[in-house]
């Protein structure tokens, strides 16, 4: 499995230095290395294990799932003359069994919401002709047109989205793995509660920080979670956090990292394609959303620690800033060089090499962190393991986004909405926002932007001519927040574990916290200048300013803080001045302002109840 593993690896830094293979061969090494180590590590029910060996079927699993992928090599020039002079029984058997594999290692790395999507959208080829409603019915398809369709054209499982991840994905997320080995992420946690562990709520705030610098270099939202939140949740409940306020806090932070330039959950190389621009592009266009994001959250931290008089950490229980900067602050590098090697136009694949070579340098810098040649082995197979439910999802999703292709789903989707909304864009952005939440519920961070930006993202740029890339952002945006959504929240359920809080109430915190993410993406819409569409310096810092009060309101409302406890007319008047500030007209975003601050003038000249409490407690 080590050999697998490595092998797996060194091919993708060999052809991302050298390059790489043609589309559909780069893929089908990608994928088949991938379907057989996956047959072979994951058992095929959850919680069994491998103590006593692999069992012989998976074995047989492993090496048919990897032949069917490499069988596009090896008959690369007969699969391609096929598509004229029509597929041999071979060929359907292979294409059939390639759709099954796929279908399999997604239950067993990813879950079964995906596979159940995919599931039914074969149903859907299959069978679609049967569905009376004209908007949704098809002519149909047999089994021998949709199978090679999947599997042996670059629109199904070996389409646009495994050959990101066969092309730059995997880079990254190795990338990851060697900079994490490097002990970084002790780094950020020490890093964000040095910066703001002595504040109001400075445990909140911290892990706040520490969230989202590691989401940036991780690839899902509940693996997060659970890494990070092992350490900041105990800290805020130390702090005096309710435990599903605790839970809520690393979630939601933990959620967002995959919005966060410059790795985007490994989302942002697909929609590269999709939108068809440059990756520097949608990372600086991204940006100002993320921030905003996280500085929605943070506000939301504060509040509730206003509310509950929840104090900073003592001194003596922070790392210094000075000794902590001076002593690892090079860890920082790696991810600078990403950065810096991007922004001056570097291809995606050579920044992610030079990341990889610059975290293998860094690691060299301690005597703790300098790897052997066996932790060498040990890293190279844990990057190709990390990678595994990634090339799966994505894989799969393929699959789904193939059906929507061949039947004109997307167009049919498009055409419903239309039809909902009646023409009304905001009627059709809530549809919308709603099919994004769904699709995304249970999906890793790519397969979720693929589905999304397949279904849901044609209807808002061809029916309403908005731009790409708010479009895009604001699908993958709902898309993502779904895992903080309930019912089936399960960044909320992960948080919720660590803090031993009820999941539901921890789902519907994260959502207060993360109100923020059901704004912005309307903000961006409404006024593209957010997301870098033909910005001016006045009108990117008005919106800039006014989304962040307006977040700040709504935030304030839906906590039952602002300067002081606010009585349920203060927080309507809140919540309508936060909502009034989205819409990019200087009348209501002033009167919105107004009445934000005529609120706060009022508060202020109150007795502050909850800090009356806390001195009777003393």
């Amino acid at each position: 499995m080590t050999l697998m593993g490595v092998s797996l690896t060194c091919f993708h830094l060999y052809t991302g230095y050298f390059g790489t293979l043609p589309s559909q061969q780069q893929g089908a090494v990608h994928l088949g290395l991938a379907l057989g180590m996956i047959f072979i590590l994951f058992p095929a029910t959850r919680g069994a294990g491998r103590r006593n060996g692999v069992p012989w079927y998976d074995v047989i699993l492993a090496f048919v799932a990897t032949f069917a992928a490499y069988y596009k090599i090896l008959f690369y020039e007969e699969v391609l003359r096929a598509r004229v002079t029509g597929y041999s029984a071979v060929d359907l058997t292979i294409a059939a069994l390639g759709v099954l594999f796929v279908l399999e290692a997604t239950r067993r790395t990813v879950g079964m919401p995906i596979v159940v999507m995919a599931t039914l959208a074969i149903l859907y080829a299959l069978f679609g002709n049967l569905i009376p409603s004209p908007l949704l019915s098809h002519p149909g398809f047999s089994l021998e047109q949709v199978s090679p369709y999947l599997w042996f054209r670059e629109s199904g499982v070996f389409g646009t989205p495994l050959q990101i991840s066969a092309r730059f994905i995997f880079l990254f997320l190795f990338f990851g793995v060697v900079l994490m080995h490097t002990g970084v992420g002790r780094f950020f946690n020490d890093l964000a509660f040095a910066l703001t562990g002595r504040f109001t709520g400075g445990a909140g705030k911290a892990a706040v920080i520490a969230s989202s610098l590691q989401g940036m270099i991780s690839g899902s939202s509940i693996g997060n979670t659970v890494a990070s939140g092992s350490f900041t949740i105990p800290m805020m409940k130390n702090a005096r956090f309710k435990p599903e306020v605790a839970g809520a806090v690393e979630a939601s932070a933990s959620t967002g990292g995959q919005i966060m330039p410059p790795l985007m959950g490994a989302a942002a190389f697909i929609m590269v394609e999709y939108v068809g621009v440059s990756y520097r592009e949608i990372m600086f266009s991204a940006l100002i959303p993320a921030i905003l994001y996280f500085a929605g959250i943070f506000i939301g931290v504060h509040f509730e620690a206003k509310r509950h008089r929840i104090l900073g950490l003592p001194k003596d229980q922070l790392p210094s800033k000075r000794k902590l900067i001076l002593s690892k602050g090079y860890m920082l590098l790696p991810l600078l060089v990403i950065i810096t090697t991007i922004s001056v136009g570097f291809t995606a694949q050579r920044a992610a090499l030079l990341g990889i070579a610059c975290a293998f340098a860094v690691s060299l810098a301690r005597k703790e962190t300098r790897p052997s040649l066996k932790d060498i082995l040990v890293i190279f197979e844990k990057g190709a393991r990390v990678a595994l439910p990634v090339i799966a999802a994505v894989a799969c999703a393929g699959i789904i986004a193939g059906v929507v292709g061949m039947t004109g789903m997307g167009s049919k989707f498009a055409a419903g909405i239309i039809s909902l909304a009646d023409g009304v864009l905001i009627l059709a952005l809530l549809f919308t926002m709603i099919a994004c939440i769904v699709l995304g519920m249970g999906l890793p961070t790519t397969a979720n932007y693929v589905v999304t930006a397949t279904i849901a993202a044609p209807a808002l740029i061809n029916e309403f001519g908005l731009p790409p890339m708010a479009v895009h952002l604001f699908v993958f945006y709902f898309g993502i927040i779904a895992d903080i959504t309930p019912p089936v929240c399960l960044a909320a359920f992960a948080g919720a574990g660590i803090a031993q809080a009820n999941p539901m109430k921890t789902g519907f915190t994260a959502v207060k916290l993360a109100i923020g993410a059901f704004i912005i993406p309307y903000a961006f819409i409404y006024n593209p200048v957010l997301v870098l569409v033909e910005p001016t310096l006045l009108g990117l810092l008005s919106a800039l300013f006014f989304s962040l009060v307006g977040i700040m309101g709504v935030s304030s409302a839906l906590l039952g803080y602002f300067v002081r406890d606010s009585f349920f007319g203060e927080r309507l008047v809140l919540l309508v001045a936060g909502l009034a500030m989205v819409v990019p007209e200087l009348l209501t975003s002033g009167l919105g302002l107004l009445a934000m601050v005529t609120v706060g003038w009022l508060q202020s000249r109150r007795p502050d109840k909850s800090q009356e409490a806390a001195t009777l407690a003393q």
